[in-house]
């Protein structure tokens, strides 16, 4: 076994393949860049050592050769799929933990992968074969296999690139813009055509081989719960399979591997008709481990990355296909810096608090603690959270308590989504396709557009608690709007997640107080510390304890999965937001990088014109002029980086300063009169 392996990955794989390499005693090295100085795979690591990128292959087997590395560990996406990075190891004298450069290269075309599954007597997709189409012949292509295919991309994957056609009418069109598309991701816009199978599944069989002769396969999972390509719930064993079909194409899937030589561990992906479980088809093969393998895992029992370890070790596989069973049910969710309430743009941010769920059957691999910085550089996804039940009803539930129990405040996630997603009861019944996430998507977004009224309650109730005295004092010290009439209100501006500005009114101290939210009538309310540090706050009569983080004037709530940003405004800002039509603010949808600035302070704008383009994880997004006006403020600059709601623009309606909104009808004179001091009126 390898005394030192370095890890040429980053964020949760990166952490998880230490986890394993502890556990061995190996040492582990870990590489990072500039901006992953502080991140949690370095401070986990035995040594670390500094590269200008995680794709410089010269830089990687240098940090190896500097550290005495024997064997790189490429974990998924950046080199694990390079052939170049393969060979470079071998002539390096250092040990890739994958397969030969030249599987890789095999399965890496998908044209000519499937040419060599099918010449192993593996089922194919009906399709164009031959590489280097041009445009005219894919479109007869696609004509004589019948309309609807699927074009794709013969290098890389992710559903990049990837085009569903079914009007014949717009096959050119799908084709330019497929190619664009896979030129830009892979440098090669070699296309293919696919018939399209109508509700297909998405079910990928799990493969070992040695370098003896061994091969076996570890079960299936399905990964039919897809957005835009992108697996977002993953589970083992598929709902879909019996125990005939699971062996049918298991051995197919190791048939596939025999045929190009493989070694280590690897993924055949099949596409399955839902209503015809028996015509299945070979899409591709992943050369390197998958993102959902803690599934596998579970109900394997064996640690696939140790066994990866073993097997580039020269170790002969420790079982053989009759030792292998599948015990219970594993469902895995995937945990993205991203906001579906904004149509899933990234997010980011610093890790205020975390708390991640544990106890059993519940697993997560996470590659953040608090603290750490989620920036736009990479990937958005931060964490898996798995588990594993006695059936696949168990699991799913054991899943979805685990998700309310995941607390990240600072950077908004999917986690609501997910939660949405798990209830929804095409996927508890098992009748999964891959476009069932986007048809059901107006349902699983709609409960996330915003805080309730409990919520804004509960941090309008916090900011009266901030403002309280530690311990009784002088009454006039305390904020609750007390006048020699009787308690007034005290007004709060809030805004969550860019939305406009809700006034809400509290009048009382926190502990004993009225409460109300924009036009809603009084509730009575009150609110409290725990000793836990949460924020507990009765409203309605329902009482609710909140995770609670501040960061400048947003004070973060988190429960039951959700989080929310909730901004109190100053004066200034509040300018303007009487109404959603009247609120001139522009704010930055996503964290990211001002790429362009498209007004100057003092032009005359009209509603829709572009103003600012900010650019995150390689996605552009034109942030236009809410209302017409004239451009009072543009803090925004070309190359600035920018938070999260950031203000990017104000567009205000005239050139003189506009007057500021009515005051809310109020209950009587008093509640009219005015604040407290020392409370802000905005």
């Amino acid at each position: 076994m390898f005394e030192t392996v370095l890890v040429a990955n980053r964020g949760e794989i990166a952490v998880r393949i230490i986890r394993t390499l502890r556990t061995l005693g190996i040492t582990s090295v870990a590489v990072h860049t500039d901006a992953d100085a502080g991140a949690r795979h370095v401070r986990d690591a035995d040594v670390a050592v500094r590269i200008e990128s995680y794709l410089s292959i010269d830089a990687v087997l240098a940090a190896a050769r500097e550290t005495g590395a024997e064997a790189v560990h490429p974990g998924y996406g950046f080199l694990a799929e390079n052939a170049a990075f393969a060979r470079a190891c071998a002539d390096a004298g250092v040990v890739f933990v994958g397969p030969p450069a030249e599987a890789i290269e095999a399965m890496g075309d998908k044209i000519r992968a499937k040419r060599t599954v099918a010449a192993a007597g593996v089922p194919v997709v009906p399709g164009s074969e031959e590489p280097g189409l041009s445009d005219e012949e894919l479109i007869a292509a696609a004509t004589s296999i019948g309309m609807p295919v699927l074009l794709k991309p013969s290098a890389g994957g992710g559903g990049k690139g990837m085009r569903l056609v079914r009007d014949p009418a717009g096959l050119a069109e799908a084709i330019a813009s497929a190619r664009r598309e896979a030129l830009g991701s892979f440098g090669d816009d070699t296309l293919l055509v696919e018939r399209f199978v109508e509700n297909p599944r998405h079910i990928e069989i799990q493969i070992f081989a040695d370098a003896h002769g061994g091969a076996v396969h570890l079960g299936e999972r399905e990964c039919s719960l897809q957005r835009r390509h992108q697996k977002i719930i993953e589970e083992a064993p598929s709902p879909l399979l019996d125990a005939t079909l699971r062996a049918s194409m298991g051995a197919a899937a190791v048939a596939a591997a025999k045929a190009v030589g493989y070694v280590g561990a690897g993924t055949v992906e099949f596409v399955v008709a839902g209503d015809r479980p028996e015509d299945r088809n070979f899409m591709e093969m992943n050369t390197r481990l998958q993102v959902e393998h803690p599934v596998t895992e579970l109900v394997t029992g064996y640690d696939l990355v140790e066994l990866q370890l073993r097997v580039a070790a020269g170790e002969p596989l420790p079982f053989t296909q009759d030792d292998i069973a599948l015990e219970g049910h594993a469902v895995e969710a995937r945990i993205y810096a991203e906001d579906p309430s904004r149509g899933f743009l990234p997010t980011g941010g610093r890790v205020l608090s975390l708390s991640e769920p544990a106890g059993a059957g519940v697993r997560v691999d996470s590659g953040i603690a608090a603290g750490d910085v989620v920036g736009s550089s990479y990937d958005p996804m931060l964490a898996k959270v798995i588990a594993r039940g006695a059936d696949r009803q168990a699991a799913l539930r054991g899943l979805d308590r685990a998700l309310a129990s995941y607390t990240l405040l600072g950077v908004p996630t999917n986690v609501g989504f997910l939660r949405a997603l798990l209830s929804h009861p095409d996927v508890a019944a098992g009748r999964l396709d891959t476009g069932l996430v986007e048809r059901a998507l107006p349902d699983l977004t709609g409960d996330l557009d915003g805080p309730g009224d409990e919520v804004l309650a509960a941090a309008a109730l916090e900011r009266m608690l901030a403002l309280e005295p530690d311990r009784p004092g002088n009454p006039w010290e305390i904020p609750d709007g007390w006048r020699a009439g009787g308690p007034a209100w005290t007004r709060w501006l809030i805004t969550a997640g860019g939305r406009d500005p809700v006034e809400v009114r509290v009048r009382g101290r926190a502990a004993d107080a009225e409460v109300r939210v924009g036009a809603a009538g009084p509730v009575r309310a009150r609110a409290r510390w725990d000793d836990r540090g949460r924020l507990v706050a009765t409203y309605a009569g329902r009482t609710t304890a909140y995770a609670f983080a501040r960061d400048g004037d947003v004070r973060w709530l988190g429960r039951d999965g959700r989080a929310w940003a909730l901004t109190e405004h100053t004066a200034a800002e509040a300018i303007g937001t009487a109404g959603p039509a009247a609120s001139g603010l522009v704010r930055s949808p996503m964290p990211g990088t001002v790429l362009a600035v498209k007004a100057a302070e003092g032009d005359t704008v009209t509603e829709g014109q572009p103003l600012v383009i900010v650019e995150a994880m390689k996605m552009e997004h034109t942030v236009v002029a809410p209302v017409d006006g004239l451009v009072a403020r543009l803090p925004a600059r070309p190359g600035a980086q920018v938070a999260l709601d950031e203000t990017l623009a104000e567009i205000v309606s005239a050139p003189e300063a506009p007057e500021a909104p009515a005051a809310p009808d109020a209950p009587d004179a008093a509640d009219a009169a005015g604040a407290v001091p020392g409370a802000p009126e905005v």
